[in-house]
């Protein structure tokens, strides 16, 4: 097995190093060479650009913050579209807008490569556990390609057939609920708390009895605490997949007030200088304006 990795950000980094402990031979880029140091230690090979990464690769996995930076490092000047092998495959793994999805497979397709949108469920500590879960989509050969590196980074895939652009927005609607969870847990825990419940009781109790899932107990543990900082998922990305959930939505012709009101909790956040908090952060607006100081 044999690969390009680029990005190496929280998330792109212990996938990287899942894909090393499976045996693959890895070359890699990062924006920032450093972030590479233990990887390079590890025995993967560094490239100076993204088209010397993924030059003669026929699998090459990609890990950015946001659709911008996806493109750059795929169709930019020193983007590797260009230098794709005949039936090579980008493995794209990151939180895009169906719309991104589109315009990279059609660029691929046009060069004789093929597109596979690999988005996944779980934070950087799951990354690093192998327990991701991921949203397979694009050509079937492309996929059956791909599964065993995708098996080496996860616990689960989920074949979702020949639309990468599906993928996407599952992932997109999944990450929605997440913010809804954030909100939902925020509002309750404050009214817990301005009635002189403990808040960590309150998450112990649904945790064990109607919402016995291990989000409830793991971000309401966050919102309890009010324990925002380090992110395991930075708040301005949480912004950042609002946008893409309400571009969605208005692609799609239809009203989302949920995912708007959570597009606003962010924003208010990201202007008050919080956007590196932890996207569960987005409760501390809850708390603020009901008058409690954490």
């Amino acid at each position: 097995m044999k690969a390009a990795f680029i990005g190496l950000g929280s998330m792109g980094l212990p996938m990287a190093e899942n894909l090393l402990k499976a045996g693959v031979d890895l070359t890699v880029w990062n924006r920032t060479k450093s972030r590479a140091d233990g990887l390079i230690a590890q025995g993967a090979r560094w490239a100076d650009s993204p088209s010397q990464a993924a030059q003669g690769q026929q699998i090459v996995i990609t890990m950015v913050s946001k659709d911008s930076v996806l493109e750059e490092v795929t169709l930019g000047e020193h983007g590797f579209a260009s230098v794709l092998s005949n039936d090579a495959v980008h493995v794209s793994m990151s939180t895009v807008a169906a719309e991104t999805s589109e315009k990279l497979r059609a660029a691929h397709q046009a060069r004789g490569a093929h597109y596979l949108a690999a988005p996944v469920f779980g934070r950087p500590d799951a990354a690093a556990a192998k327990m991701l879960f991921i949203l397979s989509a694009g050509p079937a050969a492309a996929r059956e390609l791909a599964a065993p590196y995708l098996a080496a980074m996860g616990q689960k895939t989920f074949e979702l057939g020949d639309e990468p652009r599906l993928a996407n927005v599952i992932k997109l609607c999944g990450n929605f609920m997440i913010m809804g969870l954030i909100e939902s847990m925020g509002e309750a825990l404050t009214l817990c708390e301005k009635n002189g419940m403990p808040r960590q009781l309150f998450i112990d109790i649904l945790s064990q009895s109607i919402f016995p899932a291990p989000i409830v107990a793991n971000y309401g543990k966050q919102i309890a605490e009010q324990g925002y900082e380090p992110a395991r998922f930075k708040l301005e990305l949480g912004l950042k997949d609002a946008n893409l959930v309400l571009q969605t939505a208005a692609e799609a012709g239809m009203a989302m007030p949920l995912a708007q009101l959570m597009q606003a909790r962010f924003q208010t956040a990201v202007a008050n200088g919080r956007g590196e908090w932890d996207w569960t952060g987005a409760a501390y607006n809850i708390s603020a304006d009901a008058g409690i100081k954490p």
